[in-house]
């Protein structure tokens, strides 16, 4: 089961249609007119559309079954007080003084340019159930950050 918002929900609904009714029958087109070229035990566009095809469903089987055993959170049952699902924490790196903001979501929701990391993700793991004014230790790959929880609030 993997809990998402309802914003989130929607967009991998949408890309999923999206894929269904536009680009698989592209694919199916593109084999039909390879196929019509002749031989395909030597035709490189029939092969490569029928790879294409494969890489498709199998994205498509993979978005049903996250969509199948999403749950959407009712933001309203959401305390504000620690971080969780759906937080948008405000944090300083102590050690470089600089501060952040970003929403813990779903993994299947993570976009830096919006500000969205996971909830899996090192950050987002570390700073689980936390409060405002916890300073937490997060393990990255160029060594260990210190960060304050400045602000907690629901996105």
């Amino acid at each position: 089961m993997e809990y998402m918002s309802q914003e989130g929900y929607n967009k991998l609904l949408e890309e999923l249609r999206q894929l269904e009714r536009v680009e698989l029958p592209k694919v199916k087109d593109a084999i039909a007119e390879a196929r019509d070229k002749g031989d395909l035990s030597e035709n490189f566009e029939y092969h490569a559309a029928k790879r294409e095809q494969s890489k498709l469903l199998s994205k498509i089987r993979f978005m049903q079954n996250i969509l199948k055993y999403a749950r959407v959170i009712d933001k309203s049952r959401l305390s504000g007080n620690e971080v969780g699902l759906l937080s948008k924490v405000e944090f300083t790196n102590i050690s470089t003084n600089a501060r952040m903001t970003y929403t813990i979501v779903s993994p299947h929701e993570v976009n830096l340019r919006e500000g969205k990391i996971s909830i899996k993700s090192p950050i987002g793991q570390a700073m689980l159930k936390k409060q405002v004014g916890d300073i937490v230790e997060v393990q990255a790959p160029a060594g260990t950050m210190k960060l304050r929880i400045e602000n907690i609030e629901l996105s």
